[in-house]
């Protein structure tokens, strides 16, 4: 029925949806809610889990990573839903709107949490991974950013053993946006001066 609508069958319907999908803030919607007021005023100013874990405490983070994960898995199911290739569209879409939403002038999250729910919709394996490579970095080190990069690294690697190319694309190109987004994480990782993950609350750490 409503997959017969050429709008909705149409995979970059689902692109524009997931952008939209994506650029919900919520690190500050949930934090505003809470009282605390501007996220981006507060530790790294990042609207990402780890900025509200260090100011707001672990059940804000935990509903931020469930948001920011969950719409990008929705993003995924509904465009696989109406649209053939609009699962890979639509994860896209909510990837690029949590990095870069237009209502915060572009200065979105890292996306690590986003790509998670992502990789999780589109390719399960490939979530599993990036969930456990992130628990095992972050258990080892306690640096969420070395985490988050190690995860969105090799998370391309799963669907490219077993023949998904077209996931094992999508994550490649997440991860080089990860990457790039944490370039200030990666100068203080290698300086010896990045923050780390049980750093006291409301601590300036930069990896939200």
């Amino acid at each position: 029925m409503f997959t017969d609508t050429p709008f909705l069958a149409n995979p970059w319907t689902w692109f524009a949806v997931g952008y939209l999908l994506g650029a919900i803030p919520f690190g500050l919607i949930v934090t505003r809610l809470a009282g605390m007021g501007d996220i981006r005023r507060m530790g790294s100013g990042n609207i990402g889990t780890t900025n509200v874990l260090r100011t707001g405490g672990k059940g804000l983070a935990a509903l931020t990573l469930l948001l920011d994960a969950g719409k990008g898995a929705l993003a995924v199911w509904l465009g696989h839903t109406f649209a053939y290739g609009g699962d890979i569209l639509g994860g896209m879409g909510a990837f690029i709107g949590h990095l870069f939403p237009a209502w915060l002038l572009f200065r979105g999250g890292k996306g690590v949490a986003t790509m998670l729910g992502i990789a999780l919709a589109v390719y399960p394996p490939a979530g599993l991974v990036f969930a456990a490579v992130w628990l095992l970095v972050a258990a080892v080190t306690r640096y969420s950013s070395l985490a988050g990069l190690m995860a969105a690294t090799l998370t391309p690697l799963a669907p490219a053993l077993t023949g998904h190319w077209d996931a094992a694309l999508l994550f490649a190109g997440m991860a080089v946006l990860v990457i790039a987004k944490h370039d200030e994480n990666i100068a203080r990782l290698r300086a010896g001066t990045e923050g780390k993950i049980g750093g006291r609350k409301g601590a300036a750490d930069p990896h939200g």
